[in-house]
């Protein structure tokens, strides 16, 4: 049960969407897929999805070739795609009944009476979809996406709309689905990613930039870890402590005292020492590592390629 995307492009005319992207999504795992709006992430995931064809490369499903294979492809996928297409004149389980028979599931009712309870449902299952909050049409989207118990869940923008309540509950359902099947999951929302995903992989300008874990990533952003210090006499004399071991840079800013960091060097007991060493008296001091969010941004400037 995995995804393998190699050497993946798509052209349209003389524009390229995608660019030679390679990776893997395995069993077992959250994938997140990232990159900033344009990168090619939605054009990539209907490539996967057999929606459309790739220009070059290949994807392989659980073994079977999107090329040679679509139909049997299509089968091992459940995917929600970011504007999810729902017939909103349809009651949400005449919806499903429909999405059932499509995929030709044996023991029918019983299959959605379980993906109704598990998207929580069940209140709205006799309700118009039209007449849903965007939330539930997004559970709705789900549920149609998992009715037919995939082996690969490709979830484009999955918790958009929702509230905080609903956003655990898919949270956990999603990570409850990610014990036996593969998923791809793709989100603007950076915390999201940094509560759901084992993995990530990154485009930008249709080229891959990151396939790596959050903390292996964080590991390897030079200078974005910091420590921030505030000065009991405010701005000090600064001098000495630029000569700490693993200091790249020293920033003021609004009575804070920025320290720029070089790899995973903590710094903190030899700022307390020079503190000492100098009369002067820390009344505050934090270490803040390398957001999700920092990353992204660090890995997707449009100047990256220039």
């Amino acid at each position: 049960m995995s995804v393998t995307v190699k050497d993946l492009s798509k052209v349209y005319n003389d524009q390229t969407v995608v660019n030679h992207i390679s990776f893997e999504a395995r069993p077992g795992e959250i994938l997140g897929f990232l990159g900033p709006n344009g990168a090619g992430k939605t054009t990539t995931m209907k490539m996967i999805c057999c929606y459309t064809p790739p220009t070059s490369g290949s994807v392989t499903v659980n073994g079977f070739d999107i090329l040679v294979s679509p139909l049997s492809v299509r089968k091992q996928i459940g995917y929600l795609p970011e504007h999810n297409p729902l017939y909103e004149e349809m009651y949400v389980k005449e919806f499903l009944q429909f999405v059932a028979s499509i995929h030709k599931l044996e023991n029918k009712n019983a299959r959605i009476s379980e993906v109704i309870e598990m998207t929580g449902l069940g209140k709205e299952q006799n309700k118009i979809i039209g007449t849903l909050s965007k939330g539930f049409r997004q559970r709705v989207g789900l549920a149609q996406a998992i009715i037919h118990n995939p082996d690969v869940l490709i979830l484009d923008e999955p918790t958009s709309g929702l509230d905080m309540n609903q956003l655990i509950d898919i949270r956990a359902l999603i990570k409850n689905l990610s014990k036996e099947k593969t998923v791809i999951f793709s989100s603007h929302i950076m915390q999201e990613v940094q509560a759901l995903c084992d993995r990530v992989v990154i485009i930008n300008n249709g080229q891959l930039v990151a396939d790596e874990s959050i903390e292996a990533l964080s590991r390897k952003m030079v200078g974005e870890q910091q420590v921030i210090v505030r000065f009991e006499q405010g701005k000090i004399d600064i001098s000495k402590y630029s000569d700490i071991r693993g200091v790249r840079e020293i920033q003021f800013d609004h009575g804070l005292y920025l320290f720029s960091v070089l790899g995973e060097t903590d710094i903190r007991p030899a700022i307390f020492h020079t503190a000492v060493d100098s009369g002067h008296v820390i009344v505050e001091m934090r270490q803040d590592k390398a957001s999700i969010e920092d990353i992204f941004r660090k890995l997707t400037k449009s100047d990256m390629y220039a």
